[in-house]
């Protein structure tokens, strides 16, 4: 299917200066750019770096940024889901996992993680997906942030519900692994009912679970 991506930018004023949020953004742009070195969560910078620019260059790949000036202070990422996991099964082209989001430590006040997911969502450009994220809590901050797993939790579903994501079921081991783990999930206006369908066959895989 055709991946459109329509550039957006956003300008945000901080200590006499400014933040821009922007993307989908291109590699080549990506590489003019640097991490910041405090985002170390996924992997160090300098690796994650590469990353988003191969995740950039895939046809359905967006990078959604946030930048002081040519440091990365912020990213989203959206792309196809792993085909080691269980939500590629079917190959659907339509099911687009939002995948990592993180902010460098010293913005993480300035409501950049949700500016920058409601960016990707601007202009229609997700009506045509099934958007969907898996939130582990395992991969969440609970040591800087100082929240408790269930309140780590909490935040993040208020993160994902500023683009209309919603809780949904599944029977996902490594979902059902935890209580506090959650698969949110949003559906496009323009996606048909024959891909919500396959997606909840994707869901659910033990009959017992219907």
């Amino acid at each position: 299917m055709e991946h459109q991506k329509t550039y957006i930018r956003h300008t945000l004023p901080h200590q006499n200066r400014e933040i821009v949020v922007e993307g989908p953004v291109s590699p080549s742009h990506l590489q003019t750019l640097k991490m910041h070195p405090d985002l170390d969560a996924f992997r160090k910078p300098a690796d994650q770096h590469a990353a988003l620019v191969e995740i950039a260059g895939l046809p359905e790949g967006r990078i959604i940024l946030a930048r002081e000036d040519s440091t990365i202070v912020g990213y989203v990422t959206f792309h196809y889901p792993d085909e080691m996991e269980r939500w590629s099964q079917g190959h659907m082209p339509d099911l687009i996992e939002l995948g990592a989001v993180e902010v460098a430590d010293d913005y993480r006040s300035l409501g950049l993680g949700s500016k920058m997911i409601r960016t990707a969502f601007e202009d229609g450009q997700m009506e045509k997906y099934i958007v969907f994220t898996t939130e582990y809590y395992w991969h969440w901050d609970l040591k800087k942030s100082g929240l408790s797993v269930w309140d780590y939790r909490t935040m993040m579903e208020r993160l994902m519900k500023t683009v209309d994501m919603v809780w949904y079921a599944t029977d996902d081991p490594e979902i059902c692994s935890h209580p506090a783990n959650c698969l949110m999930v949003r559906i496009g206006k323009e996606v048909p009912l024959s891909s919500e369908e396959q997606f909840d066959r994707i869901r659910f895989q033990q009959r017992f679970m219907y």
